[in-house]
């Protein structure tokens, strides 16, 4: 809940608790002297004779009244108003402080500077709520500026009162140990327990979000007007959070079979072989939940699948264009589409159809995220003996295996070993349960790790995350593009890959749609000798040691792509669309040690009208090697 920038004195030195903030209100308010007017010595006024005069000094009596009245509001809301500037100033650094505690989890601390925080905002609100705010805000210049100084100390009056103290009651009874499993047995009472009181919380935090977007920044003073950007940011950041544990509150217990049984299907995708969403799904697991108990019911590959003679599900009439019906015949092809709910049906399907079990859900991974969580759990053990560790895993798991296990079913031993081990060292509760948790929400945010259910409401709950591995049904003002990559070389060479985007905004057309700019740079490191069979493969580019990758372009929705260039020549690109964006393909061939950069023109559909600047999003193909991506924004289009 940062709030820094507010506006007065910044805070001088950085100690604890509220003395840690420079500004004190001194004890007694500004003088502010009202003079009494004694009437000019002299006669004293006739008795008007008629009823007009009456009605005229009247008018007059009401009118001095008013302007008497505006005046004591305005003499008294600049002593609250410098008031509750204090007790705003102070405010803003316990909440500062009190995300800190909170993060490092210190409760008790945190209680205590809420407790301040009240104290600070129950203040600030009383200075602002008198009838003189009422009258003033409504005078020219200085109106809106006192308007939004009341709606700030009322929304976070509103939130130190009514949203903290659950969440804070939320962060004590959450301890990560107690979410961790325990001999294969994850403990759902906390989680259930604390369910309501995350969506209490959230209520609160979105109540305030509405509170403060009706204000007009524009027409503030510079200091007011930065203070209610910083605190709509930081209202926009415990949104993003809360709403976060809002949904795995809501989600993970009847997942983990709180309400019954739970199958899920676990894919580990081949970054070795690229594919849209990650890699080809490889090994896989299936793990069985009921009443937090996980285990382990069935493991294979892939191959173990094998290829169906006819499409397990019939695609959509785009998709078909763009992927043939390859998907639905061939596990390994599932996702050559980056939407994973596609590619989750799919393998669902496929798994049911030699198996007789339809899963309940499923779930993504690659051996990067299993790096990451290798971090925190140590070295696992493997079969053949071998330590998997999160600084060898990715080198072992998708370019060594090849060499050491040149037959492809002891490749499928080794990986689904790999895939067990790691799985069962989480569900005993090794490693540092805060740690796994902050690793799996790195995995997550790089697209690493990806959920489908066959929930309805579940799905729909996990709809906008990342999680869900979805682009975005809207836009809205930020144009989405997306560049993803499948392997054309039929082999293990995706290894090799290193990748650049770089995504620009440009000009605007007279009917409200602009151009996006994107250079993209793919290249190979591999050798020019001495790799196994098993990784050079099917040499579809027509040379065991040439990377082939077939790149797709997706524009924003509405939009399409209309040009691609290498060193400054057109290229030709097949074209399509999926879920209302334009779709561009190209093939790029890199021998050993080069690389190639294309200038993709992408037009947008007639964007919505922004307030400031306009910043697109990338979305990309999680590689072996992170993308080095870069997003530049411009500004709004003007509209006629």
């Amino acid at each position: 809940m940062e709030h820094e920038g507010q506006p007065g004195r910044e805070p001088q030195t950085p100690s604890t608790g509220p003395a840690r903030y420079a500004f004190t209100p001194p004890e007694a308010p500004p003088r502010i002297e009202f003079k009494r007017v004694r009437r000019a010595p002299g006669k004293p006024p006739e008795k008007p004779g008629r009823g007009g005069f009456k009605l005229r000094r009247w008018h007059l009596l009401t009118a001095a009244g008013l302007v008497l009245a505006l005046l004591m509001s305005v003499s008294w809301v600049g002593v609250d108003g410098w008031r509750a500037k204090g007790h705003l100033q102070i405010a803003a650094g316990l909440f500062v402080q009190l995300k800190q505690q909170v993060q490092r989890g210190d409760v008790a601390a945190a209680r205590g500077t809420l407790a301040a925080l009240q104290s600070e905002t129950k203040a600030a609100r009383e200075s602002t709520g008198g009838f003189g705010w009422t009258l003033t805000g409504h005078l020219p210049v200085i109106g809106d500026d006192l308007q939004a100084v009341r709606t700030v100390a009322y929304v976070l009056d509103d939130l130190a009162g009514n949203g903290l103290p659950a969440l804070l009651d939320v962060a004590a009874g959450l301890d990560p140990h107690r979410l961790a499993p325990r001999n294969g047995r994850i403990d759902l009472t906390a989680l259930n327990a604390a369910a309501p009181r995350i969506a209490r919380g959230l209520a609160v935090i979105r109540r305030a979000q509405a509170g403060v977007a009706d204000i007009d920044t524009t027409s503030l003073v510079g200091k007011l007007a930065t203070a209610v950007t910083e605190l709509r940011t930081g209202l926009a950041d415990a949104e993003r959070i809360v709403a976060t544990a809002d949904r795995a509150a809501r989600l993970l217990p009847p997942m983990l079979g709180a309400n019954g049984p739970r199958t899920y299907l676990v894919l580990f995708q081949n970054n070795a072989e690229v594919r849209a969403t990650g890699g080809m799904p490889g090994a896989y697991l299936v793990i069985h939940a009921d009443g937090g108990a996980v285990t382990i019911t069935d493991q294979g590959t892939a191959a173990k699948l094998k290829t169906f003679p006819t499409p397990v599900r019939p695609l959509g009439i785009d998709e078909e264009a763009l992927y043939t019906d390859r998907p639905a015949i061939f596990p390994a092809d599932v996702n050559l589409s980056p939407d994973f709910p596609t590619a989750a049906q799919l393998a669902r399907t496929m798994y049911a159809k030699r198996s007789g079990i339809a899963v309940d859900g499923v779930v993504a991974t690659d051996p990067v995220a299993l790096s990451y969580l290798l971090r925190v759990t140590g070295p696992v053990r493997m079969p053949t003996g071998e330590s998997l560790s999160s600084e060898n895993a990715v080198r072992l798991l998708l370019s060594e295996v090849y060499a050491k296990y040149p037959n492809p079913s002891a490749q499928d031993t080794y990986f689904a070993g790999a895939a067990r081990d790691i799985f069962n060292a989480l569900i005993r509760g090794q490693g540092n349960p805060k740690g796994i948790i902050t690793e799996l929400s790195r995995a997550a945010g790089e697209r690493r790790l990806l959920m489908w259910s066959a929930n309805n409401d579940e799905e729909a709950a996990l709809g906008g995350t990342v999680l869900e591995g979805r682009l975005p049904d809207s836009d809205d003002s930020a144009p989405t593009v997306g560049v993803f990559l499948n392997d054309g070389s039929g082999g293990k060479l995706s290894y090799y890959l290193t990748q650049t985007a770089a995504l620009s905004v440009g000009d605007c057309t007279e009917e409200g749609d602009r151009e996006l700019h994107l250079k993209l740079t793919l290249g190979s490191t591999a050798p020019g000798a001495g790799l196994p069979a098993y990784v050079t493969g099917l040499a579809l580019s027509g040379d065991p040691y040439t990377v082939r990758t077939n790149a797709m372009v997706f524009s924003p929705i509405g939009g399409g792509v209309v040009g691609v260039a290498l060193n400054g020549k057109e290229v030709e690109f097949g074209s399509g669309v999926e879920r209302n964006r334009g779709v561009a393909v190209f093939t790029v061939d890199l021998r050993p040690g080069s690389s190639q950069t294309f200038d993709v023109t992408i037009q947008t559909a007639d964007q919505p009208r922004a307030a400031g600047a306009v910043t697109p999003r990338l979305w990309t193909t999680p590689g072996v090697r992170p993308w080095k991506a870069t997003v530049t924004g411009g500004p709004a289009c003007a509209r006629t």
